[in-house]
Formats: C-alpha cells, sequence, structure tokens
C-alpha cells in the first residue's frame, strides 16, 4: 500500500520535472516550489483583502480605515486572525460583549475601560458613525 504522503512527493516530483524544475530532494525545486506558493497566498489575500473593502458602504470603508489606523496595532480588526495584543478583543467579538450601538457613547466621551495600554479616544460624531457601521459588519 502506498501512503498518501509519498504519493503527493511522487505527484509534486513529477509537476516539477515536467516544468524543468529540480526535483524534490533539490532545494531549488522547494524554493521554487514554495516561491510559486508564496505568489498564489499573496494574491488571494490581496484579492480577499480588496473584495471585502470594496463590499464597504463609504461610512464602512472610512470607519475601516480609522479602527486600521487607529486600532490595529493591539486589536484583530478584520474577519478572522488574533489581535497583535492578546488581552485586546478582536473586533469582530464586540458584538458578543456589548450591543455595538451603545458604543457610541463610548466613543464620543471618551474610552477609558479597555486594557491597560489602551489610548484613550474621543471621535466627533462622523467618525462614531462610521466605526460603529464598520463593527456592524463584523456581525454579519
Amino acid at each position: 500500500m502506498v501512503e498518501p504522503v509519498d504519493a503527493e512527493k511522487r505527484r509534486l516530483r513529477a509537476v516539477l520535472m515536467r516544468e524543468g524544475g529540480a526535483g524534490l530532494n533539490e532545494p531549488a525545486g522547494w524554493r521554487r516550489t514554495a516561491m510559486r506558493l508564496n505568489g498564489i497566498l499573496l494574491a488571494a489575500t490581496v484579492f480577499l483583502a480588496a473584495s471585502d473593502a470594496l463590499a464597504l458602504s463609504p461610512a464602512a470603508q472610512r470607519g475601516f480605515v480609522f479602527v486600521n489606523t487607529n486600532c490595529s496595532g493591539c486589536h484583530a480588526v478584520g474577519r478572522f486572525g488574533d489581535s497583535p495584543l492578546p488581552i485586546a478583543p478582536p473586533f469582530r467579538t464586540l458584538h458578543e460583549r456589548y450591543p455595538v450601538e451603545q458604543l457610541a457613547e463610548a466613543l464620543a466621551e471618551g474610552i477609558v475601560v479597555g486594557h491597560p495600554s489602551m489610548p484613550q479616544f474621543t471621535l466627533d460624531p462622523a467618525q462614531i458613525d462610521d466605526v460603529i457601521t464598520y463593527l456592524k459588519t463584523l456581525e454579519e
């Protein structure tokens, strides 16, 4: 019985040899394959990020720009991923803790109950609407 890993190695070796690449046991072959995979992953990431941003309303896009600029150093501000600062909750989970609409007052007065290293922000009414609009998109 052929193990799946061995079959996959043979398949990759055949692809590399067919394309004129080095064998799988040679570093150049692995590097070329890794570079191709990195390129594919980068293109997919850019496409997903662009399509996600294009799907947002103008207010949600402005809210995303604000939180990405001011909050992403500590919080995960998108639909997936971990927060860079483990004690900072990902924004996609905020609606599980609070009704997002109720954050408007805190944003207007300045959020002071965050994680210890959280800076205090005071937003103007238009910015608050934009941020709330963006946060609501994360609930979907």
